[in-house]
């Protein structure tokens, strides 16, 4: 079975890319309660402590053992700025797609953008993947303005595609390949 490794991932000088920790529950607690990130993510409603606790350590570590994915914290120092995982991964096809966040101190820093373009080239280079996504709702700036500072092609529109705490979303397809050099 495959399963991406329990890496650090440099980001840049003070940043990294991390295993949350389960003294990080607290920030993605209050980091989940945002209205921007509620507004792009459909998350559970209440998001208790708890869960926070448990999907910090026990999922993401399930995740990443059983080859479906890697959860890592954008860690800026010893703070927790975001997350950022690999999903739908298709080890035959080697493909995956990213997600990721951040919480509202953390924005308008380039921090998304250096941690997906430091992840994708990761995965493209260290192991191997051919190509990385990203779906982002059209409606979200932001995050469009991420995948083209992380060096990311829009290649189009998935209708009806996505679905967030305010209902159905049709989703922009970006993507970086092994042949995209950066």
């Amino acid at each position: 079975m495959n399963a991406l490794p329990d890496e650090v991932i440099p980001v840049r000088a003070g940043v990294a890319l991390t295993a949350f920790a389960s003294d990080d529950a607290a920030a993605i607690h209050a980091a989940v309660d945002d209205v921007e990130i509620r507004r792009w993510l459909p998350l559970p409603r209440p998001y208790p402590l708890e869960l926070a606790a448990d999907w910090s350590t026990r999922v993401a570590e399930t995740i990443r053992a059983s080859g479906s994915g890697l959860v890592r914290c954008i860690r800026e120092g010893e703070r927790m700025a975001g997350c950022i995982d690999v999903k739908r991964v298709d080890w035959r096809a080697r493909t995956a797609e990213l997600g990721y966040w951040l919480s509202p101190a953390h924005r308008g820093r380039g921090l998304a953008a250096g941690a997906v373009d430091a992840l994708a080239s990761w995965l493209i280079d260290a192991q191997a993947f051919e190509r990385v996504e990203l779906r982002i709702a059209t409606g979200n700036a932001a995050s469009t303005r991420v995948a083209e500072r992380a060096g990311f092609v829009y290649e189009g529109t998935a209708r009806n595609a996505g679905f967030t705490d305010g209902g159905r979303v049709d989703l922009g397809i970006w993507s970086r390949i092994a042949s995209d050099r950066r």
